[in-house]
Order: C-alpha cells, then sequence, then structure tokens
C-alpha cells in the first residue's frame, strides 16, 4: 500500500473539512425551511379550524363572519382567508387566486400574484354544501428571503472554510518549518559536524518534545562514535605492558634454555606459569569487553523474569561476606526493600558483585560497605556506600569511561589504597571495566548509574526500570 505524503494529508484533510463543511450548510438550510414549512401549516390548520370547527356544520352567514373577525385580528394580518362557494366562485375573504389549490397543504409562490406572498403555503379543506376554506401564509418574513437565507448559510459556512483553510495552511508552515529544521541538522551531521542539534524552542509541545528525543538520541550515538573512536587507543595501551611483560618472561625461557637449564626447573616453572597468569589476564580483557558488547546489543532482554532485587542483593552481600571479612572490610546489608524488577537474575549478580568488589578493591581497610536497595515508584534503586576515599567529582567521568582505571583511588582523596583487598574479578576491575560493564547492565534495564559523594566515601546509586 502506497504510503500518503505530507501534502497528500493536507489536501485530503481540507478536501474532507469542506465537504463536511458544506453538506452542514446544504442540511441545516434544509432542516431551516422544513421547520418553517412544518410551522406555517401548524398555524394554517389552527386558522381554518377556528373559522369552522371540525364536525360541525355551518351555514354561510356564519362561516362569512368568522372569516371576517379572522381578517379582522391584529396577529392574523399576514394570513390569506378565502371562502369559495360550490361553483367556485369567491364568497368572502381577503385574498383572490388565479388557479385552483388541491384539497390539503399544498406550496404557493411568485407565480400566484397574490400581494406580498413570494413564498408560502395553503391549507384547502370541505366546510359543507361544496364550499371550500382556503387559508394562505407566507414562509418568508420578507420577500426574496430564501436568497437572502442562502447568503447567510454561504458566508457562515464559507467563513468556517476559509478559516479551516488558513488553519491549515499556517499549521503546513509550521511543521514544514520543524521538518526543515531537522532536514539541516541531519544534512549537517552528515556533513562531519555531530555537535549540531535540533533548536528546542521551549514550548513544551509535541514538536519541542520530539526534538528533546531526538536531540537526546544524537547525544548517545556521538557518545559511542567517541567510544569507538578511543578503543583501539585503549585497547592499544592495555595491551602494551602485558605482551610486553610476557614477551620479556618468554625471552627469559628461551635464554635459560640456550644456557642449558633444565626445562623443569623453578626458573622455567616460574616463567611458564607467569605468561601463563599474562594469558589469562589479556584474555579476561578480551572477555570483559565482548561481555559488554553482548550486553549493549540487548539481546540478553529476552531472558528477562521477574525477581526480588532486595533479596538477591542481601544474597550476595552473605556470599560476600566472608571475603569482606579477610580483608578487614565491614559489609553488611541495609534496608532492602522487596522490590520486584523485571531483568536477567546473572547480569543483576554480576553488578551486585562488581560493585561490592569495587569497594572492596578501593576502600582501605577497616572500611565499611553497605548494600540497600529502595522502592522508588516506577525504577528500584540499589545503593552500595563506602566510607572510603571517594573518587573527586572530576575524576567520576574517567571512572565511568572504558579503561578509565584510576590506578589509585586512594591518591584522589589523599589516601594510600588498600594492599589488603581482595584481587578483581578477572577482567573486570583490574583493567577499568568493572564499572562500565555495571552501567551497560543498568541500561540494559532500562536504567542508569550514578556516582556521588558519601561524605566521606564512595555512593552507587544504580536505578533499574520496574
Amino acid at each position: 500500500m502506497r504510503r500518503a505524503s505530507f501534502r497528500g494529508l493536507m489536501l485530503g484533510f481540507v478536501l474532507l473539512i469542506v465537504l463536511a463543511t458544506v453538506i452542514t450548510g446544504i442540511a441545516a438550510y434544509y432542516a431551516s425551511v422544513s421547520t418553517i414549512r412544518h410551522l406555517v401549516d401548524q398555524r394554517l390548520s389552527l386558522v381554518s379550524t377556528a373559522i369552522a370547527p371540525e364536525g360541525t356544520a355551518h351555514d354561510t352567514t356564519t362561516l362569512i363572519q368568522g372569516v371576517a373577525d379572522m381578517t379582522g385580528q391584529r396577529d392574523t394580518g399576514d394570513i390569506g382567508i378565502l371562502l369559495l362557494g360550490a361553483g367556485g366562485e369567491r364568497i368572502a375573504g381577503n385574498v383572490r387566486l388565479n388557479r385552483v389549490l388541491p384539497p390539503g397543504l399544498s406550496s404557493m409562490g411568485a407565480d400566484d400574484h397574490i400581494a406580498g406572498l413570494t413564498s408560502g403555503r395553503a391549507f384547502v379543506r370541505e366546510v359543507g354544501g361544496g364550499r371550500r376554506l382556503v387559508v394562505v401564509a407566507e414562509t418568508e418574513p420578507f420577500d426574496q428571503y430564501d436568497g437572502a437565507r442562502l447568503l447567510i448559510y454561504l458566508g457562515g459556512f464559507g467563513s468556517i472554510i476559509l478559516i479551516v483553510l488558513l488553519g491549515v495552511l499556517l499549521f503546513g508552515r509550521l511543521v514544514g518549518a520543524r521538518i526543515a529544521e531537522v532536514r539541516r541538522t541531519v544534512d549537517t551531521i552528515i556533513g562531519g559536524d555531530m555537535d549540531r542539534r535540533i533548536p528546542v524552542i521551549g514550548d513544551r509541545s509535541a514538536f519541542d518534545e520530539q526534538a528533546r528525543a531526538f536531540n537526546g538520541m544524537l547525544d548517545r550515538i556521538q557518545q559511542l562514535m567517541e567510544e569507538v573512536r578511543n578503543v583501539s587507543n585503549d585497547i592499544s595501551h592495555e595491551l602494551r605492558t602485558p605482551l610486553t611483560r610476557l614477551r620479556g618472561k618468554l625471552a627469559l625461557l628461551r635464554d635459560h634454555r640456550e644456557s642449558g637449564d633444565a626445562p623443569g626447573g623453578d626458573a622455567g616453572r616460574m616463567g611458564l606459569g607467569g605468561a601463563l597468569e599474562d594469558v589469562d589476564d589479556l584474555l579476561a580483557m578480551f572477555n570483559a569487553i565482548l561481555r559488554i558488547a553482548e550486553i549493549e546489543s540487548g539481546e540478553r532482554r529476552k531472558g528477562f523474569a521477574r525477581l526480588d532485587l532486595g533479596a538477591l542483593a542481601a544474597e550476595i552481600v552473605a556470599v560476600m561476606e566472608p571475603v569482606a571479612e579477610e580483608s578487614g572490610h565491614r559489609l553488611s546489608v541495609g534496608d532492602c526493600a522487596p522490590v520486584v524488577v523485571q531483568g536477567d537474575r546473572q547480569l543483576l549478580t554480576q553488578l551486585l558483585i562488581n560493585l561490592v568488589e569495587n569497594a572492596l578493591r578501593h576502600a582501605p581497610a577497616p572500611a565499611r560497605i553497605r548494600v540497600s536497595v529502595r522502592d522508588g515508584g516506577a525504577m528500584a534503586e540499589l545503593v552500595i556506600v563506602d566510607d572510603g576515599p571517594g573518587i573527586a567529582a572530576n575524576l567520576r567521568d574517567v571512572a565511568m569511561r572504558r579503561f578509565g582505571r584510576l590506578e589509585q583511588r586512594g591518591k584522589v582523596a589523599g589516601v594510600a589504597p588498600s594492599t589488603s583487598a581482595p584481587p578483581p574479578a578477572q577482567g573486570l576491575s583490574g583493567h577499568g571495566l568493572g564499572l562500565p560493564l555495571v552501567d551497560a547492565i543498568a541500561r540494559l534495564h532500562g536504567g542508569e548509574m550514578a556516582l556521588a559523594d558519601a561524605g566521606p566515601g564512595l555512593k552507587v546509586t544504580v536505578m533499574l526500570c520496574r
């Protein structure tokens, strides 16, 4: 099916409005004429009955007197009355006819040559002895009123059509101008200016809301492009040190072999073990990168199910508590309300573990770490607070960026980093990928992650859509 263009839709809308207005005007015209005719017919019947009541015998003298009385009344000055004999001769009345009218109701016009009547109605009925009583009344308050009525309708409904046409033209220009702004913005972006955005007037109209949504999409695209642009440099930087270290260990093994050391000697075992650790470290880094890419693709939404975030947080704290005690930290559960969310249990578990390990790594013992879950209405709030050194406000964006490690978070606040913290999860916190992975999981669940000052320490808030 071919989709109509905007201009075609506008033209169709105008035609429908014009057609509806014309039909309404014609219907209103004929309805008013019909109503007037019905009221006049009722009046003719009442006047005729008043002169010669139904079911009563009337002599000619009585009828003549009745006609005279009725024509003499002030409120019947616009009524024409005529009493005709059995042969059609005029007996009494204030009008003359140039044709024989049929019994009952009929229409009259200017051709009937009745003074002051251009359009009217007549009522003819037998009143006994072959005599007929004719009552005539006009249906227009003044001459040629039908033409005046037509002009009134044309003026009234024509002005409606004109207003609609002007409104459509103004609306078309407004929409066209906003579409032109979008087109100019798109052309500029295609030309390479990724900072260009659609103007927002600020009137909270649908156009403004659309512009904000479009600008938000552009902001996200620009952010992703920046990440893609920097990922090669970041990966090269991250790989340089472990690959150099791995090469040195392999060169050392080669030197030992050439010097005649036994392959199974202590130096050989230590060199091979170190090389394997470096390879595992590199593999973990790439696995973490692939993990983030998998999450950002949105494929994991297919496995979403309803789960209690508060119960899951309490469960993770119970599992991680022995690790925290071993490193001298105090890990506890705060207010974990039973908040049900729609999400991936495995990913949310990894999110919680990453945040707890991040606090254990960077908050020196005996720091306190508290995990809590709150009901935020449409959103569930997961909060992890520690009383460690925290992260300075100007470095929080760095911490959220891939490979954006703060090598010594403690130095930001003038505190030495913890040496008793447990090792990081492979490929995550150790490579500056832990918080970016948490952020990716939060966005997959329709939420976001934010870093804030806990005064002292760091407060991590994860909002998840319910």
